[in-house]
Order: C-alpha cells, then sequence, then structure tokens
C-alpha cells in the first residue's frame, strides 16, 4: 500500500493559498485600469466573436484546455485545476468589490500601484500552486508540459520562462487581433510572469516546501 505524502498537508496548504492569491490579484488587475493578462485578453477576443455570455465561453474555454491536457499530461490535472476552473472568478469577483468599497475610484498613482501589487501577487500565485504540484490552471499547464519536454530553439533548450513567455505573447496576439483590450499590464504580464514566476517558486515556494521535508 503506497505510505502518504508526509508533505500533504502543506503542499494542500500550499495551493490553496495560490489558489486564493491568483483571485484576489485578478482584482487588482481589474481595478488598475491597465489591461488583463494575457490569458484573459485572449478570452476577451474570443468574447467579441462568439456570441454567448462571457462566464459561459470562459468555462467553455477551460473545459477545453482540460480535455486536452488530460490527453496531453494528466499529472497536471488535480484540485487547483478544479479550484480555478470553478472558484477562480468568484475569488476575483470579491476581490474587486472589495477593492472598490475601500478605494473608490482610484487615482492615477493607486492605478500604478494596483498595477504593480496585481503582477507581483498574480506571479506569487502561479509559483505557490506549481510547487503544490496538486494541479494547475489548464492555461498553465500546457506551457508547463511544452517546458517539461525540454524544446530546443537554434540548438538551444528554452527554460519555462521562455515558454511562458512565447504563449503569454500568442495569447496577447491572438487577444488583440480579435479586438480584445489591452494595456501596459497586459504587456508587462506577457513579458514578465515566465522570470518572475521561476523567481519565486526560487525563493519563496521551493524553500517553504523544502522546510516541510526537513520537519517530515
Amino acid at each position: 500500500m503506497k505510505s502518504r505524502d508526509p508533505l500533504l498537508p502543506r503542499r494542500i496548504a500550499l495551493a490553496l493559498a495560490g489558489m486564493a492569491l491568483a483571485g484576489v490579484s485578478l482584482g487588482f488587475f481589474k481595478r488598475a485600469l491597465f489591461g488583463v493578462d494575457p490569458y484573459q485578453c485572449f478570452a476577451n477576443g474570443l468574447a467579441n466573436v462568439i456570441p454567448i455570455r462571457f462566464g459561459t465561453l470562459y468555462m467553455l474555454i477551460n473545459a477545453v484546455q482540460l480535455a486536452v491536457v488530460f490527453f496531453l499530461d494528466r499529472h497536471y490535472i488535480g484540485i487547483s485545476t478544479f479550484i480555478n476552473l470553478f472558484l477562480l472568478g468568484y475569488m476575483a469577483e470579491f476581490s474587486e468589490a472589495a477593492l472598490l468599497k475601500w478605494f473608490g475610484e482610484p487615482s492615477l498613482a493607486l492605478r500604478l500601484a494596483f498595477l504593480a501589487i496585481g503582477v507581483v501577487v498574480t506571479c506569487i500565485a502561479a509559483a505557490l500552486y506549481y510547487t503544490a504540484d496538486l494541479g494547475v490552471s489548464t492555461y498553465d499547464a500546457i506551457p508547463l508540459h511544452i517546458a517539461d519536454r525540454k524544446p530546443k530553439l537554434l540548438g538551444r533548450v528554452l527554460p519555462f520562462r521562455a515558454v511562458r513567455i512565447i504563449s503569454d505573447l500568442i495569447c496577447t496576439g491572438i487577444g488583440v487581433a480579435l479586438g480584445a483590450p489591452v494595456g501596459v499590464g497586459t504587456v508587462i504580464t506577457a513579458l514578465f510572469m515566465g522570470p518572475l514566476i521561476t523567481f519565486f517558486r526560487r525563493t519563496i515556494s521551493e524553500p517553504l516546501l523544502a522546510r516541510g521535508r526537513k520537519v517530515a
């Protein structure tokens, strides 16, 4: 019989914290009014050409990606995947409503602060639930799967941060082509989320998990 993972409670805590922070970060992005992340840009672009409610469309997009990930590498499907699929939107709505209640219509300086917080928090969130290894969002799973295959460009293996930048730029490009609104926040996340996620995994989430190994 397979022994119980002594790190499971810590991994669950990392996954739940990561998903909660991911929802909070979306609220900051929306209140910053500087554009959304590349995946949201992609979804908004599709919403411009597919005549169904955005909430329904968003669920369908994620369901299609979930099917793709299931056949590519089901290792990435877990509790975090389904929390993201069904609850992340509600977390984002709560965060956005709370920021509106507390701060009202933000000034330019506050919008810039919200943008910076949104970028940092979303990258920390991704680092936490990547490290938890209990599943990731369907969008995050695809670049992770590609990076695991060690793709090469001009003879050099592409690290995850490079694969993530490429996937973010593709989503942004499709969104823009379909008329989705973009802003400086979209560009920043497209270019820097990959490297920042790698940085926060190395400095925050992986050390947190390593402490659990020492205790165990």
